[in-house]
């Protein structure tokens, strides 16, 4: 990320090149222009003329151009009438596309007097209520029994948990647990909604709201909406889903820096398209851009993004075609594709949306706007894509998700020249841990495993449920020495770990086979080749590694 002066410096060279580039621009223009003197219609001619125009409508004012902005956006609509009756002009409508050509050209010298380079207020957010969280799980819960529960449970996972039994021993507290999080539980003896009124009175005058997520018998909608006044992060209904809570946990405390959401800009205008890029950028986003939309595909594959930024107009394909065809691949059915164009009418703007886009922002766009927009559009996106590839109890990638993912990897690492290693992991004597100690503990060593895989592996490592108590594991650029060599640690590492069983502890442990692509190029041969060092594995005495071939 650019620091503000060199971000203002570098959109300054971007505003200069643009108006380097207007004499150039209204050459085109007027050469375009031509199409509509012609004795018959010029349907090419006058597509040509009005891209080039709604260009100008909509970067304009962008680099500081306001007034070239309005005169091209008043050409525009002059050529939207023109083109609806796709009739040669006669001597009055030649002279008023004339005259609106020349107003055109006159407006490139009233550049703006103070051009506002949006850098400083563009990365900035609201500070995350968990940003100095101290490791502490504070349970205000009345009923002993499930305290002791929580308490048990949650400190399996890793978590520190300090009990309060009624709401004035939180109180009192409190000054020392300013940075934990809190499991509140809503009704008390002495008040139905004790705890909703106790944390509204705590959140009072802090500038960071405490995080609490509430547990409650109560599915009200008044009682939630009373939640999430007093600062309710999650609401949980009773009795508690632990791999939930666990799961909410995770989330709001992770220490691990989030992937930098990723967006492709597909635009013919490459000074537009750069300016976007830094302010995205700016915002922590990695961006890619792609001015011909011919070329599209092969980013598409390689860059794998969260969101398409897409213009209306453009040579050779439009925004709308593009959506259509990017649609019509199983990869992207479901990537967010917004519009970003000039284009002002309503009709048109759903018209798009209702070729495949899920979104239509307006040019001229403030960075802020654009930023917030496609931030919002990515998280709703993750979210839900979550939920079709999330395997309920542990949060990893389901059976169908990792095996796509790793047709995709597969695919790339093939197209980059890269090594791939794909490992199936199995917990060794599971049934036997289910039939001694219940199906909720089994739960547990699988969720304990998901959690260590996650917090071990690399970022750009895939980790998937395969099924049941197995387990898959995709490693980008990694042969399978280099797999082993890490998975085998996480091995010895979850032997090592002690599971508790009400009054009980155990340890258990996992086999794995590892295949890569230097010697099984296809999906079919890598998961079948992982799976047999598997079964070798586990019937050469178990907790260990094998590797295929």
């Amino acid at each position: 990320m650019l620091d503000p002066a060199e971000l203002q410096a570098k959109l300054q060279l971007l505003n200069d090149a643009y108006a380097a580039q207007l004499p150039e621009k209204f050459r085109q223009i007027e050469q375009a222009g031509e199409s509509l003197r012609q004795a018959v219609w010029d349907e090419e001619g006058f597509q040509i003329l009005h891209r080039l125009v709604h260009s100008l409508s909509g970067s304009g004012k962008t680099f500081g151009f306001s007034a070239l902005s309005e005169a091209a956006r008043a050409l525009e609509n002059e050529l939207k009438l023109i083109g609806e009756a796709k009739q040669v002009l006669d001597d009055a409508q030649r002279d008023r596309i004339g005259h609106l050509l020349r107003e055109l050209e006159c407006s490139a010298s009233q550049r703006d007097s103070a051009v506002v380079l949006q850098s400083e207020s563009i990365a900035t957010s609201t500070p995350s209520p968990t940003a100095n969280f101290s490791g502490r799980i504070c349970v205000v819960e009345d009923n002993l029994e499930m305290a002791d529960e929580l308490q048990a449970h949650l400190s399996y996972f890793g978590y520190e948990v300090s009990v309060f039994l009624t709401l004035d021993d939180f109180r009192r507290a409190m000054p020392r647990h300013s940075n934990d999080v809190v499991l509140m539980d809503v009704n008390f003896p002495e008040d139905s909604l004790g705890g909703i009124h106790v944390m509204t009175e705590l959140q009072r005058g802090r500038d960071v709201p405490l995080p609490v997520i509430f547990l409650s018998a109560h599915n009200g909608l008044d009682v939630r909406l009373g939640a999430v006044r007093a600062g309710g992060v999650a609401y949980l209904n009773k009795p508690v889903n632990i791999g939930i809570l666990v799961d909410k946990l995770d989330a709001m405390t992770s220490t691990q820096v989030s992937a930098a959401y990723r967006v492709l800009i597909v635009d013919d205008s490459a000074s537009l398209a750069s300016y976007y890029a830094e302010m995205l950028k700016q915002a922590g986003m990695i961006v890619r851009v792609v001015n011909d939309p011919l070329e599209v595909l092969g980013p598409l594959f390689d860059f794998s993004p969260d969101l398409i930024l897409v213009d209306m107009y453009m040579p050779g394909c439009t925004g709308t075609e593009l959506a259509q065809v990017i649609r019509q691949i199983d990869e992207f059915i479901s990537i967010p594709i917004v519009f970003l164009s000039a284009e002002t009418d309503l009709g048109k703007q759903l018209s798009a949306v209702g070729f495949g886009g899920d979104d239509f922002l307006t040019k001229p766009i403030e960075a802020e706007h654009l930023v917030a927009s496609v931030t919002s559009r990515i998280k709703r996106s993750l979210v839900l894509r979550s939920y079709m590839v999330r395997d309920s109890l542990t949060g990893l990638l389901n059976h169908t998700a990792i095996k796509d993912r790793l047709a995709h990897e597969l695919a790339r690492a093939k197209r980059q020249g890269k090594s791939l290693a794909f490992a199936m992991l199995d917990i060794d004597h599971f049934k036997q841990v289910n039939d001694a100690y219940g199906h909720p503990v089994g739960d547990r060593v699988i969720k304990s495993l998901s959690r260590l895989l996650k917090q071990r592996l690399r970022e750009n490592d895939l980790v998937g449920r395969y099924g049941g108590e197995e387990f898959a594991v995709i490693l980008a650029d990694a042969d399978a020495a280099a797999a082993m060599k890490v998975l085998d640690s996480i091995r010895e590492d979850f032997s090592r770990l002690r599971h508790l069983a009400e009054d009980q502890e155990f340890s258990t442990s996992f086999s794995c086979g590892i295949a890569d692509n230097s010697n099984f190029g296809e999906g079919s041969k890598l998961t079948d080749a992982a799976d047999k060092a598997l079964y070798k594995a586990k019937h050469a005495g178990r907790n260990r590694i094998l590797i295929a071939g």
